[in-house]
């Protein structure tokens, strides 16, 4: 338990940015499941415009230190790699 008024004061501070954090993380985890159902029920189109949506959405994540720059490349990089699989896949059917 806090006792200090700088530590009481810090203790407000950590619980309103938890919040901003936990709304941040929040935002790209359900585009990315939007994402994944576009990627299995939608067209190509729509997955490309929903990626760079996500791409701008992590980056700004990642800027405000939500998560880190190398998770949101990591996470850029797998939803690509999906994107290209569905664009080779009718072209091997």
């Amino acid at each position: 338990m806090a006792h200090s008024l700088s530590a009481k004061k810090r203790v407000r501070q950590n619980v309103k940015q938890r919040a901003v954090n936990r709304w941040r993380k929040n935002r790209y985890r359900v585009a990315i499941k939007q994402y994944q159902e576009t990627i299995l029920h939608g067209t190509v189109e729509d997955a490309k415009t929903q990626l760079s949506g996500i791409y701008k959405i992590l980056d700004q994540v990642a800027d405000t230190s939500a998560i880190h720059k190398n998770t949101a490349a990591r996470y850029k990089s797998r939803l690509s790699a999906k994107l290209n699989a569905k664009m080779a896949a009718p072209a091997a059917s």
